[in-house]
């Protein structure tokens, strides 16, 4: 396990703490997300906040200053702030997942990735979805990517679980099968 993603953990799990004592779980994930998208499409702003030189308390001051233009709630601003001045702020994308993670679980959802060889219909990725739910006892929310590669069917990815239900997948499968069997 990368020490950057242990620290990631615990910072999430901090963070959800205060957001579910205050009923804000959702709303805290979708500022995160907003600064976090604001750090990848500002270079700027992203170097100020990165560079070693630049002090713990100016980083916070920035932090403090960008969050409250956003109209971020208190406890999202003080826990970037806080990240911030630690000098944290390369592990974001790691916190965002980690709280994400912990907020799905909480509300009995999995988050699945789907690679498909042609784009899923609305109807495919409902069925997909319920059908992944039934297998994991929880609601899945489907993040869809095609990968002409395939060649066809799916390979779900939940956690660290994979379900390959791909022809490539099949094929490999079934060489596997025959190298095995004729050995």
């Amino acid at each position: 396990m990368r020490r950057g993603a242990a620290v990631a953990r615990r910072y999430a799990k901090a963070l959800q703490a205060l957001a579910g004592a205050e009923a804000r779980l959702e709303p805290v994930a979708g500022e995160l997300a907003t600064f976090g998208r604001l750090l990848g499409d500002e270079p700027t702003l992203r170097k100020a906040l990165t560079q070693p030189w630049i002090t713990a308390a100016t980083k916070r001051a920035i932090v403090t200053a960008v969050t409250e233009r956003l109209g971020l709630s208190p406890l999202t601003r003080n826990f970037l702030a806080l990240v911030a001045q630690r000098r944290r702020l390369e592990l974001l994308p790691d916190i965002l997942a980690a709280y994400r993670a912990l907020v799905d679980d909480a509300a009995g959802r999995a988050r699945a990735r789907v690679r498909t060889a042609v784009p899923l219909t609305e109807a495919h990725q409902g069925a997909l979805g319920e059908r992944l739910g039934r297998r994991l006892g929880k609601t899945v929310l489907l993040e869809t990517e095609v990968d002409p590669a395939l060649l066809g069917g799916f390979v779900a990815e939940v956690g660290t679980a994979i379900l390959d239900a791909s022809l490539t997948g099949q094929l490999r499968a079934l060489r596997d099968q025959l190298i095995r069997g004729s050995a």
